[in-house]
């Protein structure tokens, strides 16, 4: 099964991509990268005969393997081209998932005078409860020390 493997898989690289890495994982299966879509795709042995589990997910920057996004079970002996089928709907979704939500998108920078106006508008200061409350018995220290004070003058 793993020669089989191997042979698919690096059909199936030629297919799917024009540039691209065919390498062994531990657990018996192929993983297919391409660097320049950042993308990879792995193939390994499935629960049934002639079965094989295809994975897709994204190569992060520096070029570690993020977790797959998308995955499916496919029949070994359907032929390349039904495989690369498959390969290329697990691709999109994984494209697709990666892809921000248009609310979670960056603001656009601010230009220099902006950023500068912003850092040296004056900011409203609020005392809070805490505060009042040492000044409170710090004013009331300060009346027991003069009534004390002035009970010895008397």
């Amino acid at each position: 099964m793993s020669a089989q493997l191997r042979e698919t898989a690096g059909e199936l690289a030629d297919v799917l991509w024009r540039e691209h890495t065919v390498y062994r994982e531990r657990g018996g299966g192929v993983v297919i990268r391409g660097e320049h879509v950042q993308r990879w795709i792995s193939i390994a042995p499935g629960g049934g005969r002639d079965e094989v589990l295809l994975r897709a997910g994204r190569i992060l920057d520096g070029g570690t393997t993020a977790p797959a996004r998308s995955e499916a079970v496919a029949r070994l002996d359907a032929g390349t081209g039904e495989l690369a089928a498959t390969c290329r709907r697990l691709l999109a979704e994984a494209a697709a998932d990666a892809a921000p939500p248009p609310s979670r998108r960056r603001a656009p920078a601010r230009s220099g005078r902006q950023a500068e106006q912003r850092r040296n508008r004056p900011q409203g200061r609020h005392t809070s409860l805490g505060s009042w409350v040492v000044i409170l018995c710090v004013a009331g220290v300060v009346v027991l020390y003069a009534y004390q004070a002035s009970a010895v003058y008397r």
